[in-house]
Order: C-alpha cells, then sequence, then structure tokens
C-alpha cells in the first residue's frame, strides 16, 4: 500500500481536517490544528507531504521519526500538529486495513468508556451556575470553566472577588459532589495565583488548569504547595522532552496534553506512560472537532492514567458548525451518565461526511484569538 495524496479542509467553526489517500482506496483522517493558525498548520502538512507520498501509510513509527528528525529544526506547535494530524491519519488507515479499531493495536482497552468534563461560561466567564445546573441535568457530573478574565501582574482584589463569587455560586448549584475544573488559561502570573489559589482552597476544585503559563515551569512546586487543588497543564506543550522537564520538576498532577499538537497518537501515547511512571493522571486536551475526539479516545481506551475527557460539543467556540455535524453516525460518540463510549469502529472509529466536508471548505475560515488589552493598554493574556 501506497500513500497517494494529502488533501487539507479549514472548516469552520476553527479546525483543520486532513484526508490521506491510498492506492488501495483506503482514506483515513486526522485533525492537524493550531487554533488561529489553521493556514499556517495546512503549509507545514502539504511540507511534510514530500516524505510521505510513495511510501506505506502503514509503517507509522518509522515516518513519524522521518517527519520529526527529518528536519534540522524539531518541536514546537505548527510542526508538531501538523505531524499530528498525519499520525492520526495513519493510523485511522492502519485500523481500517486491519477491520480493527487504533485501540486494540495498541494493545487492547483497558475501559470501555471514561468520563468527560462541560465547558461552561466563555471566554469571560458569565453566568456559570446556571450553565453548570445545565451541565448537570444533561448528564455532566464536571464542569469546566475560565476563571477570570484578564489580570495584570498584579491586580485589584475585586477581581478576586469576582473569580470566588462566580466559583462559590457554580458550588452552590450543583453540589459538593460535581467535579469543577478551573482554567487559569495562562492569563494568571505568579503573583496572583498566589492570591487566587489561596482563596479558593475552601471550594475542593477537581484541578486548577494552567494557573500559570508553562514557560514558568520553576513556579510550579511553590504553587502546589499554597493549594490542595491538583495541578494541571500541558496543551502548550508539544513532544515528550517538553513534558520531560514538567514530570522532572514536580508540583503538577495532571498532565493535558492535545493529540492535535502533541504528534499525535504515537507520540501522546510515549508522553501518557511517561506520566504514569511519575503517578500523574492524564487528562487529554480537546476543544477541537470530531477526528480529534476520535483520536483522543482510542488514546483513553489504552492509557492506565486517563481519568477524564475533554470535548467541545456546545463550546462556546462553536459557532456555525459543532463537533458532530461532520460525522456521518452522531451516535457514535454515545454520552451517558456524564461518560462517553470509546468507539469500537475501524480506525479511529468514525465515518467523517466526506460531502459536508467539502462543502463547508469551500466557505472555510479565518478564525483568530482575541487581542485583549489591560487598562493601561498593554496587550493581556487571553
Amino acid at each position: 500500500m501506497k500513500i497517494t495524496r494529502l488533501t487539507t479542509y479549514i472548516v469552520p467553526p476553527r479546525w483543520l481536517f486532513l484526508r490521506i489517500e491510498t492506492d488501495a482506496g483506503i482514506v483515513g483522517w486526522g485533525e492537524p490544528i493550531v487554533e488561529g493558525r489553521a493556514h499556517t498548520v495546512a503549509a507545514a502538512v502539504e511540507e511534510l507531504s514530500d516524505y510521505l507520498v510513495g511510501k506505506d501509510p502503514r509503517h507509522i513509527e518509522d515516518l513519524w521519526s522521518v517527519m520529526y528528525r527529518g528536519g534540522f529544526y524539531r518541536g514546537g506547535p505548527v510542526l508538531m500538529s501538523a505531524i499530528a494530524g498525519i499520525d492520526q491519519a495513519l493510523w485511522d488507515i492502519k485500523g481500517k486495513d486491519l477491520g480493527q479499531p487504533v485501540h486494540q493495536l495498541l494493545g487492547g482497552p483497558v475501559r470501555d468508556r471514561i468520563r468527560v468534563y462541560s465547558w461552561i461560561g466563555g471566554d469571560r466567564p458569565a453566568d456559570t451556575a446556571r450553565q453548570a445546573r445545565d451541565a448537570v441535568a444533561r448528564g455532566f457530573t464536571a464542569v469546566k470553566m475560565n476563571a477570570t478574565e484578564e489580570l495584570q501582574y498584579v491586580d485589584t482584589y475585586d477581581k478576586v472577588e469576582q473569580v470566588i463569587a462566580n466559583v462559590q455560586a457554580i458550588r452552590e448549584a450543583v453540589g459538593p459532589h460535581v467535579g469543577i475544573g478551573l482554567d487559569f488559561h495562562g492569563r494568571v502570573h505568579k503573583p496572583m495565583a498566589k492570591v487566587l489559589m489561596r482563596e479558593l482552597a475552601p471550594f475542593k476544585l477537581m484541578f486548577i488548569e494552567e494557573p500559570v503559563l508553562s514557560d514558568h515551569l520553576e513556579a510550579l512546586p511553590e504553587l502546589a504547595a499554597i493549594s490542595p487543588a491538583p495541578i494541571a497543564l500541558g496543551e502548550r506543550l508539544y513532544t515528550r522532552y517538553d513534558f520531560k522537564r514538567v514530570l522532572q520538576m514536580g508540583g503538577v498532577d495532571i498532565i493535558q496534553p492535545d493529540p492535535s499538537h502533541s504528534g499525535g497518537i504515537t507520540e501522546t501515547r510515549k508522553i501518557a506512560a511517561m506520566a504514569e511512571a511519575y503517578d500523574v493522571a492524564l487528562a487529554l486536551h480537546c476543544p477541537l472537532g470530531p477526528i480529534a475526539l476520535a483520536a483522543n479516545l482510542q488514546l483513553d481506551a489504552v492509557c492506565h492514567n486517563a481519568f477524564i475527557q475533554e470535548q467541545s460539543l456546545g463550546i462556546h467556540y462553536n459557532a456555525g458548525n459543532d463537533l458532530l455535524d461532520y460525522v456521518h453516525d452522531r451516535s457514535v460518540f454515545a454520552y451517558n451518565d456524564g461518560f462517553v463510549t470509546i468507539p469500537g469502529g475501524p480506525g479511529l472509529g468514525i465515518s467523517v461526511n466526506e460531502e459536508y466536508v467539502a462543502e463547508r471548505a469551500a466557505v472555510g475560515h479565518r478564525w483568530r484569538n482575541p487581542i485583549w488589552r489591560h487598562a493601561d493598554g498593554s496587550v493581556a493574556e487571553w
């Protein structure tokens, strides 16, 4: 079997899909995307195609090494996301060729479903208590929200009080046993993270995500000592070498690699195994489309330390199209009692609606991160 063509599709709301064709008639799908840089990643996929066309798609480990080690410059969001989507599509092809889901090719499942959480509140957290109640009414047992709007390095206490009020309202709305993940989103610098984490201690949070940017790993042990909540991060890390430093530094309880950014199924499986050796949990990052979610779930099936899965159904970014619009069988992601079932079909386990993908690719998108500014005019972290 040989790879004959790679085709990318920029589709609403902010996604990039990849179709890999073979001379055997088997097609694989992947989702290589850096949110806000879709065209850049599509260009990287096109460049990497020079290494792939004419090669056997079943030689995944070797092709991964060629794409990663064949370039003098390595790592980073664009290259690793391009590799990630290609890798997902190669696993999809291999599973379809053998008539097996990817998780069977990775050793077989350790679970048949995984807990999921629902996003609430949007970019600027608002109406979070009502949305949390609605999520619980739909069967979710955990929710996640952005903790705060933009914060200066040292900011006023009224903003701290607003965060506390939001979290308290959610806790009162859903009771003591629903998980609450609070995402600082890299908006919080260490001086304010210390304040917030201390004040949030009574609310029994499921985790605090990105208390500071991953650029500041050295701060994590100090912050971990302040709060009883588990600390999670990793969506802006891309290789096992990035995560090696996180695990060696300590202070992180949950890693969150994104298999559409962290080198695909091949690399993320290795990252998860490294974390398991440090007794660190896995909560894969996935505010993306159906192909990405399918790849995540194949990994959740085989990674013992996976405990919860992010998913984008109804997320505030999904304007115009949502998670299930691009698949033929909307029941393939079977949500029940706060869990989603691992797809059991061949490859990634989903059937992409190719006609609809082509239709929406004609519309495309140019989604960009919003640019926020502080009151003094300086650029704020989004």
